[in-house]
């Protein structure tokens, strides 16, 4: 049984924010001035799965970084939308471009600016460190802080619900 109160059944799509949820909140800065994000291998690993297995995914940052593109490209996203200041036109464009229905659909985010997205979907989920203003809304606040495993957790969670989660020989690989 999962510790989520939502029937994960219905979850076709999951939008994660990165800054805070992907990557820690705390984010080293390189000397030309460019942040350095760190990833949970872990994370990488379920997002990569969760492409396979056909869950739609997809970023949605106000960051503006070629290495996110490679990073989450790399695991199969193809669904990545950058430099964004309103995230939730461009969250709702998604959905109608995937036929989504918002109660299907989580969306993962940790500060003020994901407030409407996560108004605005049907599992509003939140890392263990995200704003106290969001913790209060959402619908799920994981166990795991921000870039410490989030996207791994609800995925997991996701995916085992749905019979997914290391079902055949596949998961074994990347």
């Amino acid at each position: 049984m999962s510790k989520i109160d939502y029937d994960l059944k219905l979850i076709d799509g999951i939008v994660f924010d990165v800054d805070g949820v992907l990557s820690p909140s705390t984010i080293p800065m390189g000397a030309d001035g460019v942040p350095q994000r760190m990833v949970n291998i872990k994370d990488g690993y379920a997002l990569q799965l969760a492409v396979k297995k056909g869950l739609k995914i997809a970023i949605i940052s106000g960051a503006d970084s070629p290495a996110l593109l490679r990073r989450f490209g790399a695991l199969g996203i193809k669904d990545i939308f950058l430099k964004v200041s309103d995230k939730l036109p461009v969250l709702l464009k998604w959905l109608g471009e995937n036929a989504l229905s918002p109660d299907c659909v989580a969306f993962v985010g940790d500060d003020i600016p994901d407030l409407q997205c996560l108004d605005a979907v049907g599992l509003s989920v939140v890392p263990r460190d995200g704003a106290t203003e969001l913790r209060q809304i959402a619908r799920y606040v994981t166990q795991a802080d921000g870039g410490h495993g989030v996207a791994r957790e609800l995925l997991e969670e996701v995916m085992r619900a749905q019979g997914l989660w290391m079902n055949r020989a596949d998961a074994f690989g990347w």
